[in-house]
């Protein structure tokens, strides 16, 4: 056996530049050009008939949920044309692709030729198709069988000292089934350390939708959108991350409402989009998305929520009750009156000059808006991943309980999710902070006494297995290296493991960079048939507005050894709980109705769960904000009073957001061009203002490297590409994950601790040029 050679493995992407192009800003998103893009995809991972029949099921009621994001399907009429985006068509080729790696292939290459691959050439090898392990100093993963695979697994929980040593990490991908599953096994197991993608995404979301409103998801229906009339979007890119909803808001537009992108940089698809399934959109012509744009600061949008709410209430004082909703406010919340006093207090040019939008505008839009009875609220990270998140959010709260805009028609939050699953994850149990109501359940259910001490989130994950005091990483789904935030520490922090565990379906930078021993377990994608006991089975999923509706692949799994995620887990139970488990493991796998039933027994909302799944589309779980009731402490939906707090940056210091291109969807990197930014063929790039670039006597296309200096720790991100862009001085962005490096592990947002990859404070200078350090202040 090969040992390790004294090298240490990069987790980073290799500082490498291709052949960059800049090209003409798209400024119509979707059209023809779509179309052909999505097709090229899926011809360059599969034959023509294969590719035909995973389009064709694609988010159809007797097809299978996208592997992508969580937009909603239509509940009534799903078009034949095809009901996905161009960005869906791109994740079932990365599924569906027939490209396998086989023994031969991790024979043939090593852990250190396959670190120098950055992570678009290590996505594009293929699936994985047999389980691989790789030994205790081995440089090459060889394959075992599944049950060596379960066993060495089990060894290792077993001689664990308690059962809190081991972290149990789950993507937003998992199935409710396996969910459920994989929750059920860490509890009876004897731990809540599950960490999740919701950690480090809309945790923030939830706590504060949680504390105001009583439930930490979002109360709109698809068809709101087609009967309100004020949409705001904040923090979010719908052309790039979740495109399906540029269909919504095509129509939302066309039905009179009035829609607002809030957002640092302007976005294509906020702007025109081109319908792919009309014939004008075919042709490239596009109907107008957001009638207005305030291109905000970096973590802005609390002083520019502030300023909107403080001038609506002096609207209302001008003419009482044409504005606010005073019926409502009265009736329905609690803590008005210190809320209206905070604002009074404010400023409005100090609140304007913080978000960085003229005044003027400001007046502009709420006088636009200011009679307006029914409006929703979108966002996604541009708004959570800051220190004050949760209070920003809660700001958005304070603007719908201003107009009346919870618990009815055409209104209320849309935290628009990101992976297909992740909101179902939580549904089912994934939580590092049980609900007493749950374990409660599981132990009246299943006979044993589960933990009550919160778990590992996370950062605390990280934290702990860098400390020693975590030794086995289980990772159900996902490419946890290069989601989470400063990358260095956390690939030491996996490395100080006896023993890391993927459940993957493809190759990425978390296989290479390991504990101690590692395992890589392949299983069924979405696209993929699951036959159990000869019989085809379903599984289901939760989209971003509460619809539970069923998933079922149609497509020849690429290998003989893959298994489905409900297997995987009740297989692992099986070898690591031994005697010591009552449940019936075995059953639940062979027919997944059973596991069904038993959901329906612990997690509320689920009642007649295998009829209600197999109507047309699923059906909604229970939502009491979208009910028009408030779970809450007080018992109503509650005013939140937050100070603004700005960044204060010293000289030469820039802030830093972390943004996906158009050919990426979380860590998965689709290809190499981001045409609705004009960059193609590279990815280490940096956008800046023009005067930030004058500053620094930066040119276009200069060299830089990126530093952060937080916790008297250098970060660095070496070798980007300076593009000049329309953001707002003092601001830059840069693709993820390649500065995730830049992200320091201790800047999280309060409460939730999710990681501030989109408020990170840098410097930048010229790569290969030593300067003298600086004296700052601040300005």
């Amino acid at each position: 056996m090969s040992k390790k050679p004294p090298y240490k493995a990069d987790p980073e992407n290799p500082e490498t530049f291709r052949d960059i192009k800049i090209s003409p800003v798209d400024k119509t998103a979707a059209g023809g050009k779509a179309v052909a893009v999505s097709v090229s995809h899926i011809l360059e991972e599969m034959n023509v008939s294969r590719g035909f029949i995973a389009l064709q099921k694609l988010n159809q009621v007797d097809g299978y949920d996208c592997p992508g994001c969580a937009w909603p399907d239509p509940d009534d009429h799903r078009s034949s044309l095809g009901e996905y985006c161009e960005n869906g068509a791109k994740a079932v080729a990365e599924e569906a692709t027939t490209k396998t790696l086989r023994p031969d292939f991790f024979a043939s290459h090593s852990l250190e030729e396959m670190s120098s691959w950055d992570d678009y050439d290590i996505g594009k090898k293929g699936r994985i198709a047999q389980p691989m392990y790789l030994p205790k100093g081995a440089m090459h993963y060889q394959p075992l069988s599944w049950d060596d695979a379960f066993l060495k697994v089990a060894t290792h929980l077993k001689a664990l000292t308690t059962p809190d040593e081991a972290i149990f990490y789950t993507s937003g991908r998992t199935s409710n089934e396996a969910a459920f599953l994989y929750q059920l096994f860490a509890r009876a197991y004897g731990t809540n350390n599950m960490p999740d993608c919701s950690n480090m995404c809309h945790e923030s979301s939830g706590v504060a939708l949680g504390e105001s409103l009583g439930i930490g998801k979002g109360s709109v229906k698809l068809e709101d959108f087609y009967n309100t009339e004020v949409i705001f979007i904040l923090g979010q890119n719908p052309g790039t991350n979740h495109p399906r909803m540029l269909s919504a808001l095509k129509k939302a537009q066309k039905n009179g409402t009035y829609i607002v992108s809030v957002n640092p940089l302007p976005e294509t698809g906020l702007s025109e989009f081109a319908d792919p399934q009309t014939v004008s959109g075919m042709l490239g012509i596009g109907a107008t998305i957001s009638n207005m744009h305030l291109p905000v600061k970096i973590n802005g949008d609390m002083p520019l929520l502030q300023a909107i709410n403080k001038l609506l209430i002096a609207e209302d004082k001008k003419n009482p009750g044409a504005v606010l909703d005073h019926d409502f406010i009265e009736k329905e919340c609690h803590g008005y009156k210190e809320y209206a006093k905070h604002l009074s207090n404010q400023n409005l040019e100090d609140l304007a000059k913080e978000c960085g939008i003229e005044l003027a505008q400001i007046y502009e839009l709420v006088d636009r808006i200011k009679h307006s009875k029914k409006i929703i609220t979108c966002w996604a990270m541009g708004l959570t991943q800051h220190k004050n998140s949760v209070d920003t959010i809660k700001e958005i709260v304070n603007l719908l309980l201003l107009k009346g805009s919870i618990g009815k028609p055409g209104a209320g939050t849309c935290p628009v999710r990101g992976h297909s699953n992740v909101q179902g994850d939580r549904t089912m149990g994934i939580y590092e902070k049980p609900w007493d109501w749950l374990l409660e359940n599981l132990e009246k259910n299943f006979n044993f006494t589960p933990p009550k001490e919160y778990g590992y989130d996370v950062v605390d994950a990280i934290e702990a297995m860098h400390k020693g005091d975590a030794k086995v990483f289980f990772g159900l789904g996902g490419n946890f290296l290069s989601a989470t935030p400063d990358t260095h520490f956390t690939a030491e922090a996996l490395q100080k493991c006896d023993l890391t565990v993927h459940v993957s379906t493809k190759l990425n930078r978390s296989h290479l960079i390991t504990g101690k021993e590692a395992l890589i377990l392949p299983v069924l994608g979405r696209s993929d048939k699951d036959i159990q006991a000869g019989e085809a089975q379903f599984v289901t999923c939760e989209n971003s507005m509460g619809v539970i509706q069923k998933s079922q692949g149609v497509l020849d799994p690429i290998s003989d050894d893959l298994i489905s995620e409900p297997e995987l887990v009740c297989r692992l139970a099986m070898a690591v709980l031994d005697e010591n488990s009552k449940l019936p493991w075995h059953s639940f796998y062979k027919n997944y109705d059973t596991i069904r039933d038993v959901i329906e027994q612990n997690i509320p909302g689920f009642k007649d769960y295998n009829k209600r799944v197999r109507d047309f589309g699923g059906f909604y779980l229970p939502n009491s904000a979208r009910e028009g009731t408030f779970p809450t402490e007080t018992s109503k939906a509650n005013f939140t009073v937050s100070e603004t707090t700005s960044i204060q940056l010293k000289e030469n210091e820039l802030l830093m957001m972390t943004i996906r291109s158009h050919d990426q969807y979380n860590t998965t990197i689709y290809g190499l061009n981001d045409r609705y930014r004009g960059i193609r063929n590279e990815r280490r790039v940096i956008l800046m203002n023009i005067k930030d670039m004058q500053e620094r006597n930066l040119n276009q296309l200069d060299v830089v490297d990126l530093y952060n200096f937080s916790d008297g720790k250098e970060r660095v991100a070496k070798k980007f590409l300076v593009i000049e862009y329309a953001i707002p001085e003092q601001c830059v962005a840069t693709y993820f994950p390649e500065t995730n490096v830049l992200v320091p592990i201790k800047s999280v947002a309060k409460k939730s601790n999710t990681p501030t990859s989109k408020s990170v404070v840098i410097e930048v200078k010229k790569h290969g040029v030593k300067e003298k350090p600086l004296e700052k202040e601040p300005i």
